[in-house]
């Protein structure tokens, strides 16, 4: 009979790493501790676990891309030999592209600022990763509150990107700046009108513009983002949903300009996305249904009188291939069929007979 030793797990030599440094946790039990320093000891402790993680973090989200290349570079290029080592080490693919985010975000930051590892020991991640995607300048201006020894949290960073946004695109009237700079206009409602409004066309912004120079406050800031944001989901689905794109006289400007006379521009930027996503989703199921019909196609060549069980699995599934599609929309609902018929058109079929 084999032997503990001999069967035990073989023992891994582990590189010399870093400890945690050992914090100072207050007694809970303690009566005579105030309640305001018995919440600092432990907001201190938590920011030393927050910015040791961060470093741990980034390093981790570096090994996984050198894994990664390395299996593209060896590997077939799709990725396979990459998922496989997270599923040996039980990493989620949702947790290794985070990681992957924020060592790219690092790298990307590194590049332009110079980073000292006490520098990123004063940033949260979420705030270090703010950083990342802030402008040029609200970076320079983070590292430097960083490098001067000040903690740097997530709303500190937004905070300033609203401002900078606030004091220089030139997507917003100068009336709307001047408001911001006074600080008379709170600069959190212009860093999202500002994104949304890159999203749109001149000729769209310019109304927008127009009603937010002639009414500069909180409330136009709000309506003016919501507007930019259905204008942009309506142009975005349009030009998707080729049921629109195919009809003779339609004129998507006309329709917009109707929609937003009567209010309903959310509502029909509502219909578009919802068309466009019932398109994606019939050329979805079209393709579905075309390799389960090859799949049932090719079982059926493998079977016989010997194989009965098989035989009936396949018999099972004859209602979702062939040209009727039956299924039901719930337990005990009524039953949903589905005609599928392919339409080719002359001109497609001459082509491929050239």
């Amino acid at each position: 009979m084999e032997t503990l030793e001999a069967a035990a797990i073989p023992l891994q030599t582990w590189p010399p790493m870093a400890s945690l440094p050992d914090l100072a946790l207050p007694d809970p039990t303690d009566e005579a501790l105030p309640e305001a320093e018995f919440e600092q000891q432990v907001e201190q402790a938590w920011q030393v676990c927050d910015r040791f993680d961060l470093q741990t973090e980034i390093w981790r989200g570096r090994i996984l891309r050198v894994v990664r290349d390395r299996e593209k570079q060896r590997g077939n290029g799709r990725g396979s030999g990459f998922l496989h080592w997270l599923k040996d080490r039980e990493i989620s693919k949702s947790r290794a592209y985070a990681l992957l985010q924020l060592a790219e975000s690092a790298d990307s930051l590194m590049q332009t600022q110079e980073l000292a590892p006490e520098t990123v020991e004063r940033f949260s991640k979420r705030a270090f990763l703010e950083t990342a995607q802030a402008p040029p300048p609200v970076q320079q201006m983070v590292v430097e509150a960083a490098q001067q020894g000040q903690r740097i949290t997530r709303k500190q960073v937004r905070d300033l990107t609203d401002e900078w946004t606030a004091a220089t695109s030139e997507l917003l009237p100068a009336p709307v700046r001047a408001k911001a700079a006074e600080q008379s206009l709170p600069t959190r409602y212009l860093t999202p009108l500002v994104r949304e409004l890159e999203k749109l066309p001149g000729s769209h912004r310019q109304a927008l513009q127009a009603e937010i120079a002639l009414n500069p406050d909180v409330d136009t800031l709000r309506q003016a983002t919501a507007e930019a944001r259905f204008l942009a989901r309506y142009l975005q689905s349009a030009a998707q949903v080729q049921a629109v794109q195919e009809q003779e006289g339609l004129d998507l400007e006309g329709a917009l300009e109707e929609a937003l006379r009567l209010g309903l521009l959310n509502l029909t930027a509502d219909l578009l996305s919802q068309a466009a996503q019932l398109e994606q989703t019939l050329v979805r199921l079209w393709t579905t249904w075309k390799r389960l019909g090859s799949l049932a196609e090719r079982l059926d060549g493998h079977i016989g009188a010997s194989t009965p069980h098989l035989r009936r699995l396949c018999h099972a599934v004859e209602r979702l291939v062939g040209p009727t599609l039956q299924t039901k929309l719930g337990q005990g609902a009524e039953a949903l069929q589905l005609q599928v018929a392919l339409q080719v058109l002359a001109d497609q079929e001459q082509s491929q007979l050239d």
